[in-house]
């Protein structure tokens, strides 16, 4: 069992910035590969992004060149560093172990002025 908790989220104004973590437990993390996926009101959850053990990312097209993930083995931790924010992208963000049904409980990001 892995509990991975999500933080950062919150209210931001388009063209602003925010940095996401999702801290795992257990002593494993180094072996995962993390996804950020994102739901928005009545729509389905989508990947986001995705980084590898070696620390290769893959991204959405339409978050490229604006998200990177990142990960910090010593402190079990995935981030979500998020610039160039638009109203699409509000939405409750969530992390996850790939292949796995261990979700965090989410983070709410808004983008509005």
């Amino acid at each position: 069992q892995v509990q991975l908790v999500e933080s950062g989220g919150g209210l931001v104004q388009p063209g602003g910035s925010l940095r996401l973590s999702c801290a795992a437990s257990g002593s494993m993390f180094s072996y995962y590969v993390m996804n950020w996926y994102r739901q928005a009101p009545e729509k389905q959850r989508e990947l986001v992004a995705t980084i590898d053990t070696n620390g290769r990312t893959n991204y959405v097209d339409v978050v490229k060149s604006r998200f990177t993930i990142s990960r910090d083995n010593a402190k079990n931790t995935v981030y979500l560093q998020m610039s160039s924010l638009k109203p699409e992208d509000t939405a409750i963000y969530f992390c996850n172990v790939r292949g796995t049904q261990f979700w965090g409980q989410g983070t709410q990001v808004t983008v509005s002025s």
